[in-house]
């Protein structure tokens, strides 16, 4: 089995083991007990180290935790998936919607490191996720799409919250302040919003202007680098994912070592080649105001 690109299923599935042993009020050891195997066995299913993955046991721990239909058919896919070579996922065909597998490794990071080409859904206001989960789900019913609107409200006090916020370093196009969604008022509400956003310790969010034309001679679309923090003894607690989200194909989720130093070299050059945090703020509060006029 390719350790490597299995992981981020390993990892995820483990995620979720734990999560729904935490809700039903079971030890790791009763657990453990119930379907037959050792609770270090457990142990490195829930930390996603575990060598082999066997489905049969993946569906008696569902069948304990009292999973759903949908959700024990998630959590066999991604078992099945952890013994695959290539791996990547097209969340809307594999899984249901509670199995988003960036929403999950976001909560989890520590540093969220990311180019933009339209504002990034932490920093969107609900007018402008709105009007974008309108325009792309034209077909959705009204309170489905404020559900979606409030899901992703929900995400951002990963960003925002008092306690060991996730760190956030945005670089933006210039092209997404002119981009216009939604109208002049939402666009100047968007972004003030980022602007005040950037003001916090934990968020700074840059603009890469046109003047700069293309570092590196490309501009790569939206990616964004998902660090995880390190231990006590300065290493890595989980290999850092590189997620590349494209709407009309699959959502990538790179982890070998070649393709992170890639993009952290290719965010580098655009972070360099960007606009300073006050010079990116003043930017934002003029085009708010132009908006308004």
């Amino acid at each position: 089995m390719g350790d490597e690109d299995s992981t981020l299923p390993r990892r995820q599935l483990g995620r979720y083991l734990r999560q729904y042993r935490e809700e039903i009020g079971l030890t790791m050891a009763q657990a453990a007990k119930l379907v037959e195997i050792g609770t270090s066995t457990l142990h490195r299913l829930e930390k996603g180290t575990a060598e082999k993955v066997r489905v049969r046991i993946i569906l008696h721990l569902c069948e304990i935790y009292e999973c759903t239909v949908d959700d024990t058919a998630a959590l066999k896919r991604l078992a099945e998936q952890a013994a695959v070579k290539t791996w990547y996922q097209e969340l809307g065909d594999l899984l249901p919607g509670s199995f988003d597998h960036y929403v999950g490794l976001e909560a989890a990071a520590r540093q969220l490191i990311s180019y933009q080409e339209v504002v990034p859904g932490l920093l969107q206001t609900p007018d402008y996720a709105r009007t974008l989960i309108r325009g792309y789900r034209t077909d959705m019913p009204d309170r489905d799409i404020e559900r979606r609107v409030e899901l992703r409200l929900r995400r951002q006090k990963i960003v925002t919250r008092r306690a060991e916020p996730v760190g956030l370093d945005v670089v933006l196009h210039e092209s997404a302040l002119h981009r216009v969604v939604g109208g002049p008022r939402i666009m100047a509400n968007q972004l003030r919003r980022l602007a005040d956003a950037g003001t916090g310790p934990t968020i700074e969010v840059r603009v890469l202007p046109f003047a700069a034309g293309m570092p590196m001679g490309l501009l790569p679309g939206s990616f964004v680098i998902l660090d995880f923090g390190l231990d006590s003894k300065g290493r890595a607690l989980e290999p850092p994912v590189v997620y590349v989200e494209s709407v009309l194909t699959a959502q990538i989720y790179l982890q070998k070592e070649p393709d992170i130093q890639r993009y952290r070299a290719v965010w580098a050059a655009l972070h360099d080649a960007s606009l300073g945090v006050e010079e990116s703020r003043a930017l934002l509060r003029k085009i708010a105001k132009e908006y308004e006029t």
